[in-house]
């Protein structure tokens, strides 16, 4: 510490002395017991009378933030990072308010502790999903470095004798018109002695203030998964730690009836082999061992609770949208109107269940012993997972400890209500206590187990009157609950219906005066999950392609009348407006090239994409994509636009490539050579477009997935007069 901190006494800060005989360190646990808002116990060294403070421990006023002697400052991150940016977006968020020198922010992942780390949206959960990383921490995480730096600056103006009001911070310094000036870690163990203020208490930055927020160019903060030091989950090492796999059911349903594990034990480098409620696991001394061990596992499956094929439940999908189902949205009445009205126009959609195939599949290390577990991988929903691992091995819950990495892509299947993975790692741990495992699931594992987007049939019918107006709206929709039998059913199904099933249909903005929503549920025994913006990936495509089908039937343009349609929907408008003017709207193409556009609204974020297509010899290129974005105040744009870039791509693979499909109860599709994503050469040119907004920020890492496929389809017609109904897109 400088030598101003020489002479300081801490009675300066008109705090209450400790009794007679009470430790320093008990002192300071009387002051902070009762701590407000985000208070943490705050951590002083031990000091033994008359030695300076000079011990270096770091000021914590909050679980967020921490400032270290040597004037760098960890921000934790509650949110699992699988590359939609949150360990920046967060870091960002803090270091502005508290006005920290961004080359100077380190991060660390928070620990699994929902008491202290949940998800603001989520009630007691912690857990990263729904595109809610920022909307739900954005106040929080403002609110947590702007009490770190008033506690700094309340320290210096102690130190200093000068009005609070008279410290300047900026860029981890403190400063005083007199001159005086100091770092942030230097002042940062008298700044733990100052009271915590009340949320009430803090001035929060108006938006002119930010240095941080809304600016492009920021350094990212998770760097080391582009040069390589960024720590996944396979890279885990720890002493005496073995490696399993588990031998899956070949089809959904199916148990092990018997199996024969004599081959498997005698190959070299096998452990032991453990059956588990999902199949039978391997463990060796490395992957290839127990690779190789694996295959040579004799086993025989009950195959007999279920055993259809894709096209046996297109037909029975089909067959029940001929029939009313339960309501999720009912204006007017749609039934009535399209009964009597002349030109009915039907269309039936087709959407196939869908891999998340994230480019890490799913694994986990753990090591269980006692009454204690600890786990190293990307967990998404902690709180769940720790419960799950607590359940299997008959521990608290309090006593599962989870170290969240880096996670390679997950979009939606790491957050698993049902902890599938985890439990599977668990179970293994369970009979191998003190060992550390490493459980991997190899691409064909990832594939074929399950945990799909579900697969949906929608049937809509719809009715103009004689100004060409739409006048009727009916759409069916059969497919699976995600919500069913979790956690979440309580929450997000409703008088039978599953939310995530119909968001984005039931939820329609357009101006229809009868509008009638309806939905079917199945039961399989089919894993299903959400998939990157969920519902809104089959929704959007049916909603926005038969949208244009109405218009083009009206013989009017469909932005004109997606306009006349939004007027209630501003920000619709905006995008939709923003969309259009930056694409060229309306200027002649070529032959062979068409324009579509969609407009939809995912987790309160507003999308609008027109997309320019050619088709030849019946081959679909997207050439360009212009993408509008409302998601309130950007914190990041770069990362805006790049999540917008990487949600098009995303979009683009099963919009024009990818499905699943079963045969015999089981998937046909096994690795990247059948299950076909975008490739890299495919990626169209993408303009990215953000609306300046003041409203409060919303998610991202979603919503440029849905209006891309629809917005592809209507172009296509545009190209050359055929309409999709279903998905991958298929012109012959």
């Amino acid at each position: 510490m400088r030598d101003f901190l020489k002479d300081f006494d801490p009675k300066s800060l008109n705090v209450s002395q400790p009794e007679s005989g009470t430790s320093r360190r008990g002192f300071i646990k009387l002051m902070t017991g009762a701590g407000a808002g985000l208070t943490l116990g705050i951590h002083l060294p031990t000091m033994a009378a008359g030695e300076k403070e000079t011990s270096g421990v770091p000021f914590e006023p909050n679980a967020f933030i921490r400032v270290n002697a040597d004037n760098t400052v960890t921000i934790m991150i509650k949110h699992l990072d699988m590359g939609q940016g949150v360990t920046t977006g967060l870091a960002t968020i803090a270091a502005d308010e508290l006005d920290a020198e961004w080359s100077l922010v380190t991060t660390q992942a928070a620990p699994a502790n929902a008491n202290l780390y949940n998800n603001l949206l989520f009630g007691t959960v912690q857990g990263t999903g729904g595109s809610t990383t920022i909307a739900n921490s954005f106040m929080q995480m403002r609110i947590a470095g702007a009490k770190a730096k008033a506690m700094l600056v309340g320290a210096a103006a102690k130190i200093w004798q000068v009005p609070v009001d008279e410290i300047v911070a900026s860029n981890s310094t403190l400063s005083h018109q007199s001159g005086k000036s100091a770092n942030y870690g230097e002042v940062a163990e008298i700044a733990a002695l100052q009271p915590v203020p009340s949320d009430e208490q803090v001035v929060l930055k108006t938006p002119e203030q930010f240095t941080l927020i809304g600016k492009t160019g920021t350094t990212r903060k998770d760097k080391g998964k582009s040069n390589g030091t960024a720590t996944f989950t396979i890279d885990v090492q720890l002493e005496g730690m073995l490696t399993a796999l588990v031998a899956h059911p070949p089809a959904f349903g199916a148990k092990v009836k018997s199996f024969d594990a004599t081959a498997a034990k005698q190959s070299p480098g096998v452990v032991n082999v453990v059956q588990l409620p999902t199949g039978v696991a391997v463990i060796a001394k490395d992957f290839w061992s127990a690779k190789t061990a694996r295959d040579k596992l004799e086993i025989e499956w009950d195959r007999s609770a279920f055993n259809k094929s894709t096209e046996t439940l297109k037909q029975e999908y089909t067959a029940l949208t001929e029939k009313p189902g339960l309501p999720a949205r009912n204006d007017g009445d749609a039934p009535a109107v399209l009964e009597n009205a002349e030109g009915v126009i039907e269309a039936t959609y087709y959407f196939p269940y869908l891999a998340h195939a994230p480019l890490e599949p799913m694994n986990c290390v753990i090591l269980a012993e006692g009454d204690r577990a600890e786990l190293w991988y990307g967990s998404q929903l902690q709180t769940i997972d720790q419960m799950s691992v607590a359940a299997v091995l008959g521990i608290p819950p309090e006593n599962v400890a989870i170290n969240t990495l880096f996670a390679g892509g997950s979009f939606g299947r790491r957050a698993n209500s049902h902890s599938d993975y985890v439990v599977e790692a668990a179970t293994i741990a369970k009979a191998m206590p003190g060992v550390p495992i490493k459980m991997l699931w190899t691409r064909e594992d990832d594939m074929r187990a399950g945990y799909y987007r579900p697969m949906y049939v929608h049937k809509i019918r719809g009715s103009l009157d004689k100004e060409g107006n739409i006048e009727a709206w009916e759409q069916r929709i059969v497919g699976q609950s995600i919500a069913a039998g979790t956690a979440f059913e309580p929450f997000m199904v409703k008088d039978g219906v599953d939310s995530t099933s119909v968001e984005g249909a039931a939820t329609l903005p357009y101006a229809i005066p009868n509008l009638s929503v309806q939905l079917h549920t199945v039961t399989l025994p089919v894993p299903v999950l959400w998939w990157r913006s969920v519902g809104h990936t089959h929704t959007a495509f049916s909603t926005e392609t038969f949208f244009d089908e109405l218009a083009h039937q009206a013989g009017k343009d469909p932005v004109e009348l997606r306009r006349n349609l939004l007027k209630n929907h501003p920000r619709h408008l905006g995008v939709l407006n923003l969309a259009a003017e930056k694409a060229g709207w309306g200027s002649p193409l070529p032959e062979g090239k068409g324009r579509g556009v969609a407009v939809h609204e995912s987790f309160r974020s507003y999308v609008a994409q027109v997309v320019e297509v050619s088709v030849e010899n019946g081959q679909i290129s997207v050439d360009k994509v212009v993408c509008a974005v409302d998601c309130g105040v950007a914190v990041n744009p770069d990362i805006i636009k790049a999540q917008m870039q990487g949600g098009i791509g995303f979009g683009l693979s099963p919009a024009l490539l990818s499905e699943i499909t079963l045969k015999d109860g089981g998937t046909v599709q096994s690795n990247f050579h059948d299950y076909l994503v975008l490739r890299e050469q495919q990626m169209p040119e993408i303009e990215v477009y953000i609306v300046p907004s003041a409203e409060a920020p919303t998610g991202v890492g979603e919503p440029g997935v849905p209006p891309i496929a629809p917005a592809v389809a209507n172009a296509v017609f545009a190209a050359v007069g055929k309409r999709i109904y279903e998905l991958p897109m298929k012109l012959s």
